[in-house]
């Protein structure tokens, strides 16, 4: 990673835009991020107003959630891969963005994503995660396999079936959290403990009043929800029952995964915690997220798209003898370059945020400017990895973006808090979960294709992730059939 210390040959300029009227403005800004304009817009309107990449805005949620929302956004590639320098970047409590959940919702402690680096904490608790998955490398592909069999595509194929449709985001929750409960709790069926089959309602009611404050529900009147959820933060009290239910869960059935933790010297508790935290943030609402994304653009390519990868899929898996197995799928270039151009355009995870810890240069593509130490900042990754000066038809699915000579431009896609060509290691802040969510990205477009040679979908925007329909699903030939 180039230094950003050092000044570049571009001209110096001051960081244009403007907070406005103290409380007003912030107002009337998140009014138009989340209502009037969207969060793409909002973005873009700034860039353009102030022809520029790099600019001073008023964060959402802003008044009364958080007293410091005046923030400078990086909304270009070069910019903000600064967020990624540790040396320049301080992300203690800056995941939520402006405001911070307490920490009561972690049994008073701080998960490793709210810590920085510098924290001799954070590499212990980082090291501790990566072992983890690793030492469960060889459940990842039964155990998904399963939980889309018994929870995804056979409910999926019924619905579409009998009513016509199949809402694939309700379908999701389940068979992403029985997947999660079992690679982390020794294969426990999270059914057979005292979460019952409301594991991810729990999980979901825990995680509501940590995210809604940056999010739109579009479920009720703006002022409404306005008023509700972005005014204050919502007490713990009212999901705390929840949550002892999530702690419980987990610290009787994650048994293995918590003796390691006490071996590397971590206290229980505070695993339980870090596991909470990794399976809800992390895995649950991040392959939530992604997954509507993956299925949205493959359906809406259509037909031409969904031959060629079934006739990938089931060339590759045939020459395999049939096994769906890891060596089969990183065969299959043009599933990986559609995961990886899903993830370009939409992030699980859209922005990132930290303060500077001393005063540094940034560039965009056209200046430098002078970030001031203390200041806070935020990166937007769907216009990052969208840049027109990095990426021909930035705004487009390419599926085969990726393939062939593509695969050099890789590392300006952005989406795990690193670049796609760097790993997770203790010491830095990209997602520990990132070859995993990748992967599973990979595996459900494999089992979704194995099984059917087309579909159709019905497309509902949301503020981030979209609703997807399936109105129509074609069964493979009898000749590719499983």
């Amino acid at each position: 990673m180039s230094s950003y210390s050092e000044l570049s040959n571009l001209p110096i300029r001051e960081i244009p835009g403007d907070y406005g009227f103290p409380i007003i403005s912030a107002i009337k800004d998140r009014y138009d991020y989340f209502y009037n304009e969207g969060e793409d817009a909002w973005f873009h309107n700034k860039a353009e107003k102030y022809k520029s990449t790099v600019v001073k805005i008023n964060m959402a949620p802003g008044p009364f959630t958080s007293n410091d929302y005046k923030l400078v956004a990086f909304l270009d590639a070069n910019s903000f891969v600064c967020m990624f320098d540790n040396s320049l970047i301080d992300k203690t409590d800056t995941l939520g963005g402006t405001f911070k959940p307490g920490k009561e919702y972690y049994g008073g402690y701080r998960p490793v994503a709210f810590i920085d680096t510098k924290d001799p904490n954070h590499a212990a608790l980082k090291g501790y995660i990566l072992s983890a998955f690793a030492k469960r490398h060889n459940l990842f592909i039964p155990l998904f396999r399963n939980s889309l069999s018994d929870h995804l595509f056979n409910n999926l194929e019924k619905q579409v079936t009998e009513q016509g449709k199949s809402d694939f985001n309700a379908l999701l929750p389940t068979m992403t959290f029985n997947f999660i409960f079992r690679l982390l709790c020794d294969q426990t069926n999270p059914s057979d403990t005292v979460l019952g089959a409301q594991g991810p309602e729990h999980l979901r009611k825990w995680l509501f009043p940590q995210l809604i404050p940056s999010l739109s529900a579009k479920k009720l009147p703006n002022i409404i929800e306005d008023t509700l959820f972005h005014n204050f933060l919502i007490p713990f009290g009212f999901i705390k029952s929840d949550y002892n239910k999530l702690v419980d869960a987990f610290s009787k059935s994650a048994v293995s995964i918590l003796d390691e933790a006490e071996k590397l010297g971590i206290k229980r508790e505070e695993a339980v915690q870090n596991i909470l935290f990794l399976v809800g943030i992390n895995m649950f609402a991040g392959l939530n997220a992604f997954f509507p994304h993956l299925f949205r653009f493959v359906g809406e390519a259509g037909a031409s798209l969904h031959t060629q990868l079934a006739k990938e899929i089931r060339t590759v898996i045939k020459e395999e003898g049939g096994a769906i197995t890891l060596s089969a799928i990183n065969k299959m270039s043009l599933v990986k370059s559609v995961v990886y151009e899903t993830l370009r355009l939409r992030p699980p995870v859209p922005l990132q945020y930290g303060k500077a810890k001393k005063d540094f240069m940034v560039q965009s593509h056209d200046a430098s400017y002078k970030i001031n130490k203390g200041q806070f900042v935020v990166g937007y990754q769907p216009m990052a990895s969208r840049d027109p000066k990095i990426f021909a038809k930035p705004d487009e699915f390419v599926p085969d973006r990726f393939m062939n000579d593509g695969e050099k431009m890789l590392k300006h896609v952005l989406w795990s808090n690193g670049r796609e060509t760097e790993n997770p290691a203790p010491d830095n802040k990209q997602c520990p979960g990132k070859d995993l969510v990748h992967l599973l990205g990979r595996l459900i477009l494999v089992e979704f294709f194995m099984r059917y040679d087309t579909f159709t979908v019905e497309i509902t925007p949301l503020f981030r992730a979209p609703n997807v329909a399936f109105k129509t699903l074609t069964k493979a030939s009898k000749y590719f059939s499983m």
